[in-house]
């Protein structure tokens, strides 16, 4: 896919809204449990109820890796539905990769060419050589970890050096690497007073922006400093949306919790224009 592609999606939906589809067996509901791949089963429900509202889905790697080559079956199935079915719809492959340059190579092609994801979460703790091999890749984009929500993410990311912040100096170093127009950024949406400076580094890249919901973002602050141009955001509400409810009603909850979060996008974007 190409970024203007993604960028017409969204404003074709009014909506930046991500969908993470991070599955766990003992959440989903009950009845689907009795079907021959209820991972799957409930991605499709998933997808099913709310294409429409969302401009990207986002597996998460390790959700399924962890049912063995039953996990990785439903992934197949999954990334397959969701190409054959939403070919206009991002695709993100939630596994922070990232390794010396061979190895990320084969990495790579695990999920550009043989799972046909549009884009790949990449670590970028081991520099140039662990992530250009991604950038290689046509229509292809990686999507670098800058600033995470996670509660420990500034444990290194927020560190100081030479009077600026390793979050700072992955985004700035990035942007000289070879390939570089294909990046994406994680920015989590638990950290929105930081928006403004990443955007001084990185005005025109989009940023895959996790935190909204379970963990507490607030979507309005994250908004004020990071839209662009181009829109620029992709949101991402999992556990929010997926485990809305655990009943024979799972799918219209979820979305409608999508269509909740797409309508303050929808708001957003009016009044950014007026």
């Amino acid at each position: 896919m190409t970024k203007q592609a993604l960028i017409s999606q969204i404003r074709k939906k009014n909506s930046f809204l991500c969908v993470g589809l991070d599955v766990d067996i003992e959440k989903i509901p009950a009845h689907l449990l009795e079907m021959d791949d209820p991972i799957f089963e409930f991605n499709k429900q998933i997808i099913d109820a709310t294409s429409d509202l969302a401009v990207a889905y986002k597996p998460n790697i390790a959700f399924y890796e962890a049912y063995g080559l039953k996990g990785w079956k439903s992934l197949e199935k999954t990334i397959n539905y969701l190409n054959e079915n939403h070919p206009e719809i991002f695709t993100i492959a939630d596994a922070k990769r990232g390794d010396i340059g061979n190895t990320s190579t084969r990495y790579a092609k695990a999920f550009f060419e043989n799972l046909n994801f549009d884009s790949l979460t990449v670590a970028p703790y081991m520099g140039r050589d662990s992530v250009e091999p991604f950038l290689v890749f046509k229509n292809k984009f990686t999507i670098l970890l800058a600033l995470t929500s996670n509660k420990g993410g500034l444990d290194f990311q927020g560190l100081t050096t030479n009077d600026s912040q390793v979050y700072k100096e992955v985004l700035k170093k990035s942007k000289t690497w070879k390939g570089s127009e294909q990046l994406m950024y994680v920015v989590g949406a638990t950290k929105p007073e930081f928006f403004k400076e990443i955007r001084e580094i990185i005005p025109n890249s989009f940023l895959l922006v996790p935190g909204i919901g379970a963990q507490g973002g607030d979507l309005k602050a994250v908004c004020k400093n990071g839209l662009n141009a181009d829109i620029g955001l992709l949101i991402n509400s999992s556990r929010g949306i997926i485990y809305a409810d655990d009943g024979l009603h799972f799918a219209k909850n979820a979305r409608e919790k999508a269509l909740e979060l797409q309508q303050q996008m929808k708001d957003i974007l009016d009044s950014y224009s007026s």
